[in-house]
């Protein structure tokens, strides 16, 4: 401890604490070790995360082909009870005027019918999840080529920042469900936009043909029947063998009658008899065609 020098400041000590010269090396090599060792981790974390999303994309693929291999399975015993089906039809009807074994036949077509529109659901609800994991596997795919793209363009040791500023974006189910659910609470406006976005974003999805087919009926609860006859058109142009098809058709009759133009409503309401003759929109085709005379 000694008494100020000059230029100090009068009646004042100043303290100096020497440390050994080791000890500053030790302290030197410390904090050069946490200065690297920060940097390091900053470097391992997008590699880290790079990583976690190939995982989960080897993952996501390993599900997919699992559910492509059941789907392909339920679409084979879908065509043989098809067949089944049309089969039975056609004997139900070599025989009917003779009465014999009709009521068995009607039993077992009903059965038949039953498991198919089981099987039918089951597609339809496999072919969303399919949907859903190729929207989530393309959505990893681009994160796994963006963190790539800023490693590779980063120097070394320097951190790689992994913002996600990016909004989040709905699935196909999620898209689907909110339109669908526009739709049911009478926000037909907002349905059509929703199924429109939909289409937009993806065409080639399962839902696609029922996402047109409820443009359709948005119009036409509206009563805009000349637009909801190009909408129903549409179903039956893009999506020929959808079980939308038949109720399309039906409607184009409905809007033709609620135009007033008969000729055009029993050509479509014939149509949909020929056509889908086992289908209750067949049905429902004959009993307004009763109504205003064929």
């Amino acid at each position: 401890m000694q008494s100020a020098g000059r230029g100090g400041i009068p009646g004042t000590r100043a303290f100096f604490i020497v440390l050994p010269q080791e000890t500053c090396k030790i302290m030197s090599k410390k904090a050069l070790l946490t200065i690297t060792t920060l940097v390091f981790a900053a470097g391992c974390a997008p590699q880290a995360e790079l990583v976690k999303l190939r995982n989960e994309m080897n993952d996501l693929r390993t599900e997919t082909r699992s559910e492509i291999k059941d789907l392909k399975g339920i679409e084979k015993r879908q065509d043989q009870l098809a067949a089944d089906v049309k089969s039975t039809s056609d004997l139900q009807r070599s025989i009917a005027d003779q009465g014999a074994q009709f009521d068995q036949l009607v039993t077992d077509l009903q059965i038949m019918q039953g498991k198919l529109e089981e099987n039918n659901f089951r597609m339809k609800e496999m072919s969303q999840k399919l949907d859903d994991k190729a929207y989530r596997l393309s959505e990893l795919t681009a994160r796994v080529d963006q963190l790539e793209s800023k490693l590779k363009s980063a120097p070394s040791g320097t951190p790689v920042p992994d913002k996600k500023t990016e909004a989040k974006t709905l699935g196909p189910s999620e898209a689907y469900q909110q339109a669908k659910t526009d739709y049911d609470k009478g926000n037909f406006d907002l349905a059509i936009a929703g199924f429109g976005n939909y289409l937009k974003q993806f065409p080639d999805a399962s839902q696609a043909d029922s996402a047109q087919y409820w443009i359709g009926e948005s119009y036409y609860s509206k009563k805009e029947y000349g637009k909801a006859i190009e909408e129903f058109s549409k179903v039956l142009k893009d999506h020929p063998k959808s079980e939308k098809a038949p109720g399309a058709r039906l409607k184009i009759g409905y809007s033709y009658l609620n135009e007033r133009n008969n000729a055009k409503a029993k050509e479509h309401l014939n149509r949909v008899i020929k056509d889908y003759p086992a289908s209750k929109e067949a049905a429902l085709a004959k009993e307004k065609l009763k109504k205003i005379g064929k």
